[in-house]
This record gives C-alpha cells, sequence and structure tokens, in this order.
C-alpha cells in the first residue's frame, strides 16, 4: 500500500515542500529511506521504528521504503521523523490515509514516542500556508511560534500517539492564530544600557543619533578606554522598535538558527558582537551544509565589530556584498542559498597598533602604521557612512549630570524614521541608508549652497562617487532629524564632515566638528 504525507524542509531562510511517500509491500523486513538525506535522516529509520512500537502500534513486517521527493533536493535534519512515522501508520493502515491530506506534519521522535521541537517553525508554517495546506502538527514547543503565521491550522502534539488521533478527530484543539499588533511590536523595551549613563562624547552621541535615526553604518576611531564599546552597545536602546513585519522576520531568522527557544514573538532588535578571531564563513554564513552567519542573525538589527583592524582580511572583505545588497548569497556546488542581511554595521577601532595616534604617547613606527592601515580595507571604509574620532573625556565630564536618556532620544529618532517613510513610500527602501542611487536622485532636494559644497567635496577627491550618494543619505537623515523638508548647508557640511573622519583610522588627528553645527542635530 503507498501513502504520502507533507513536510517541508528548511532550505536558507524558506522552507521547501518534501513529500514523504511510504511503500510496503511482500518481501523480506527491510527499512529504506532514500531522497538524498544526511546521516540525520537515514538515522530516522532507528527512531522511528522504535517510535512506533512505544507508541502502541505494529511496525510492519515486510519491505518498507521511504521517498522524500522531490529528490534531487538535500535533506538535512531530523524533523522528518513524524512525517516518516504517520507514512508508515497510514500506508499498514493504522491510521486513515485520508485524514493526512490536508495536513503538513513537522517534528523529532523520541524512542518513546514524544515529540521533540525542530528548528525552523515559523517558515514551515509559512511554507504549509504558500501550498494551500489546512493545517501543521507541530510539537508543543513550536505550536506559538507556528501561530504567528495566519492563515492555518496549528495542532500541537506531544507524541507520535497522540498526533495520530487529532489528525483523524474533527473535533480536535488547535493553537489560536495571533498575527502581532503593531502596537504589540512597539511596546518593547530594550532592557539595557542607557545613554544617560555616559559622560561628555557629545559629538558621538550626535553620531548615534544620525546612524540610528537613518540606519547608516558606523565607525568609531580612538584610543583604549575612551568607551567606543560602551557607546555602540548603547545604540540599541535609541533604534526605533521593530514593526510586526520586522518582528516575524527576525523571529523566522531565530528560529532557523536555533536561537529562538521560547517560541513567542522577537520584539527587540538583534545586537551581534563575534569575536574578531571569526571566520568569512562565520560572518556572513556557509559551510559544508551552509548555515547563517553573524551578518544574517543581525538581521533588522546591529553588527558590532570590536577592534575592526583584529579581524581577518578575507572576514572583513566578506561583508562588502552583503553590505551593499542586503542578503548574502551562499553557493556550494549545485545549492545556493541566499540569507537577508539588512542590518547596521558598527565598528570601533584603535588609529593605530598602540592606540595613542596623534598624541606624545604613541611609540609606533611608521612600518607600524602602514600595517596597520594596510589591516582596514578601503573599499570597506568606503561603505560606512559614519566616521567619528573618539576623544578622551576631559575630568569635568565625569562631575556632569546625562544630557538626554534613551527614552528622549528615542523619540527623536521614531519621529525622523516616521518622516522618512512618507517620503519613501512605494519604494523598496525603508530609511535613508536603504536608498538607491535613483532613489536618492529623486527624494533628497538640496538648496543651492548645499549642492555647490558636495560639488566641491567631490572635485577635490574628498569623497567616491558611491561616498557622494551616502553623504546625501546622511545629509537627508540630518534634516529628517532637524525637521527640514530640504537638505541645507549645514546638514551637509556635517555629513561631508563625517565621511572626512576617516583621517582618523589612518591615524592622523581630526579636530572636532563645530559645536554651532553640532547643535542643530543634538
Amino acid at each position: 500500500m503507498l501513502a504520502s504525507v507533507t513536510t517541508f524542509a528548511i532550505d536558507g531562510m524558506e522552507s521547501r515542500r518534501v513529500t514523504v511517500e511510504v511503500d510496503i509491500r511482500p518481501g523480506l523486513p527491510a527499512f529504506t529511506i532514500v531522497g538524498l538525506g544526511d546521516r540525520a535522516v537515514r538515522e530516522a529509520r532507528e527512531r522511528v521504528h522504535a517510535a512506533i512500537l512505544n507508541s502502541g502500534f505494529e511496525f510492519p513486517q515486510r519491505r518498507v521504503t521511504v521517498n522524500l521527493a522531490p529528490a534531487h533536493m538535500r535533506k538535512a535534519g531530523p524533523g522528518y521523523d513524524l512525517a516518516i512515522a504517520c507514512g508508515v501508520l497510514a500506508a499498514s493502515g493504522q491510521i486513515p490515509a485520508h485524514t493526512l491530506a490536508g495536513f503538513a506534519v513537522f517534528g523529532e521522535l523520541a524512542l518513546g514516542g514524544d515529540l521533540r521541537p525542530c528548528r525552523g517553525a515559523i517558515a514551515v508554517a509559512e511554507g504549509a500556508v504558500k501550498a494551500g495546506l489546512g493545517g501543521l502538527v507541530v510539537p508543543p514547543e513550536r505550536a506559538a511560534e507556528a501561530a504567528l503565521v495566519s492563515g492555518l491550522d496549528i495542532v500541537a502534539a506531544g507524541s507520535l500517539a497522540e498526533a495520530a488521533a487529532l489528525i483523524g478527530d474533527d473535533e480536535r484543539p488547535t493553537v489560536q492564530t495571533r498575527r502581532p499588533d503593531p502596537l504589540v511590536a512597539g511596546r518593547a523595551s530594550v532592557d539595557g544600557p542607557d545613554l544617560a549613563d555616559v559622560r561628555g562624547h557629545a559629538s558621538v552621541i550626535s553620531a548615534l543619533i544620525v546612524a540610528a535615526a537613518g540606519g547608516h553604518n558606523m565607525l568609531m576611531s580612538g584610543p583604549p578606554g575612551v568607551g567606543k564599546t560602551m557607546l555602540a552597545r548603547r545604540l540599541p536602546s535609541i533604534l526605533p522598535p521593530l514593526s510586526p513585519d520586522e518582528a516575524l522576520e527576525v523571529t523566522r531568522v531565530q528560529s532557523v538558527a536555533g536561537l529562538h527557544p521560547s517560541g513567542e514573538l522577537v520584539a527587540q532588535r538583534p545586537f551581534r558582537s563575534p569575536h574578531h578571531m571569526i571566520s568569512a564563513s562565520g560572518l556572513v554564513g556557509g559551510g559544508s551544509l551552509p548555515l547563517p552567519g553573524e551578518a544574517t542573525l543581525a538581521h533588522r538589527g546591529v553588527l558590532f565589530l570590536d577592534e575592526l583592524s583584529e579581524f581577518s582580511r578575507p572576514a572583513l572583505e566578506a561583508l562588502r556584498q552583503p553590505l551593499e545588497d542586503g542578503r548574502a548569497t551562499i553557493v556550494r556546488g549545485q545549492r545556493t542559498v541566499v540569507y537577508p542581511t539588512v542590518f547596521m554595521l558598527v565598528a570601533a577601532t584603535n588609529p593605530c597598533p598602540c592606540g595613542h595616534a596623534g598624541s606624545e604617547r604613541c611609540r609606533c613606527t611608521e612600518s607600524d602604521l602602514q600595517r596597520h592601515r594596510r589591516r582596514l580595507s578601503g573599499p570597506l571604509l568606503d561603505r560606512l557612512d559614519i566616521l567619528v574620532d573618539v576623544g578622551r573625556p576631559t575630568a569635568e565630564d565625569f562631575g556632569r549630570g546625562p544630557t538626554a536618556t534613551s527614552s528622549e532620544v528615542g523619540e527623536r529618532v521614531v519621529a525622523a524614521r516616521e518622516r522618512q517613510a512618507r517620503r519613501l513610500e512605494g519604494t523598496a527602501a525603508t530609511c535613508n541608508a536603504q536608498m538607491d542611487a535613483r532613489t536618492v536622485r529623486a527624494l533628497v532636494r538640496l538648496d543651492r549652497a548645499a549642492e555647490t559644497t558636495l560639488r566641491l567635496a567631490y572635485e577635490r577627491g574628498e569623497v567616491s562617487a558611491r561616498g557622494r550618494d551616502r553623504c546625501l543619505r546622511v545629509a537627508q537623515t540630518i534634516a529628517d532629524l532637524a525637521g527640514s523638508d530640504r537638505v541645507l548647508h549645514d546638514h551637509v557640511h556635517i555629513a561631508l564632515g563625517y565621511r572626512l573622519d576617516a583621517r582618523a583610522t589612518r591615524g592622523e588627528s581630526v579636530p572636532p566638528p563645530a559645536p554651532e553645527i553640532l547643535g542643530c542635530v543634538a
């Protein structure tokens, strides 16, 4: 007898439909699984065999052949166990085969028949909706996560016996679908460091506000111990809350990566800070079995690279395409996987090996400075919108009170993002940093003085063609923070100052922007 059950394979961030075909016919007892499965799939024979017997069913003493179709697609992981077991039971007549027609099943089986959760339940639920199925059977630990996808009946089963009973029961209980609403995602508070803890660094805080308001990439350069890492860790506290769609995206990424044990909606933007010894595949994704890297785990959040000059050059070069395109394409043999990588890159570095370039304390030789400069990729630096020099706070700064709290600054950032959302409506961009060249030309309106300033900077070679567009995006963000409908000369002047602060990464002293210019932002 032949039976078929629907399940799904995780392919990158998406799910692909897999039909589990089970054929039982007379012959010597055998249990074979075909369809390009990995070792975990091949070992499902032992788990399924023991789970069926320990759940009170009979395992057919015949020739059992299981095919995972389509056969050309690689299958990995234990998530096919429940589908294989249900197929064997249906093919042997122990459960009605027709009841499986409108359902997908997904879960790992224990030897005793209990169901164990598998990563990627929300992606499987989205795949089931696209396939036109009416229900999905998952372990109870993943029912809440799968219920975030509307248009699907979610059945939570704790064991194989319970799953077999619930699938054929018209009165089966289902987990209520709960599409996240904007208020739920917007009320999420960031429990962590606050800007009120910072003393001094007024110009750097202004740069953080601009970066958060426009989603811009940022590099901080300064001697050790001045607070670069401290400032970067406070950036999530001023970012706008996740929208419902963004929250679902982040939840899917963390679920597929196996970093989402609670099953609830992720309501805070991710903040990833990998060690500088990380490999290129660890940073952007890859491996023999492609897995998401830190750039994908930071999707819709912040990727912080501390001690940027200590990262390997191949790892930093691998970031160029994900930064530019918002996705990382991993090619392995005949398989191509695409991971989303829309994140803010925030990096920190010392201006020289000893960290005290430009001061009397610096003891680096010219060769030391040359080696340090070569570690920082020029094309990567050109993809960073804001580069600031972080100096030592004065002794008086430690006695002063806080300038602003994260909640106060966050309100200004949200207001600027709302202005951007209205202006960018109908485009693929959601913030200024995501505008392409065509959108920049169409939407960024400069006054005559701003046009002249930017043209002179380009003619003097201070910015590249890419850098010119990035200056315009930053200037537009500064205008949004100031509530201006047009980009003025002061806005372009500040944006150019952030680009020219790249001199700090070359060990040169950079004077801070004039306070009166920063006053229109802070």
